[in-house]
């Protein structure tokens, strides 16, 4: 039995929940998300907050239980809170810019500029003293961790002397280099 699944998801006053079927909806401060459950599970609103259930016991069922129900808390912390993730830019002469809204332009090294299209539903924010930290945010926490994944993956982090895109606090494996 998934000891995530039992716990019932605690709804705050400032969230509107609405159930309709497999469908949950969250609306908040910060905008509106919805969530599909798998047909094997079923979904109801209580006095708790809401509760995700097995319809039978079957290994698909559980497999997903768990996964639903961290599904629906992290709409609820989309809607209220919303998810950031912050990158850093590491290399001489490396840097970041913003095209109007939905172009973060990259340079990271190449003999050209890389471009990023941002998504609607995600914000970025390009800041520090020379342009070297993004900032990646938005409600729905997949989107923005698939942006911020996207933007690393332009030029990540190398072992040798570090340059590249990387996560704010991640840590990367120097190694030495060759010696005569």
């Amino acid at each position: 039995m998934s000891r995530i699944g039992k716990k019932p998801v605690p709804v705050p006053a400032a969230v509107t929940a609405t159930v309709d079927g497999q469908t949950v909806k969250m609306k908040g401060a910060k905008g509106e998300l919805s969530f599909t459950l798998p047909e094997e599970l079923k979904i109801e609103k209580t006095a708790d907050g809401i509760e995700v259930s097995m319809r039978e016991d079957t290994k698909k069922a559980r497999s997903m239980w768990g996964m639903s129900r961290t599904m629906v808390q992290n709409l609820i912390t989309g809607v209220t809170d919303g998810y950031t993730h912050t990158l850093e830019i590491h290399g001489v002469g490396f840097k970041a810019s913003m095209k109007g809204k939905d172009k973060l332009t990259l340079s990271v090294g190449y003999s050209h500029d890389v471009e990023h299209t941002i998504p609607a539903g995600v914000e970025v924010k390009v800041g520090g003293a020379k342009q070297e930290l993004v900032t990646v945010s938005g409600i729905d926490k997949q989107l923005v961790g698939q942006v911020a994944a996207d933007i690393r993956a332009s030029r990540k982090p190398e072992p040798y002397q570090g340059k590249g895109v990387r996560f704010r606090g991640e840590y990367v494996y120097r190694k030495e280099g060759k010696k005569k």
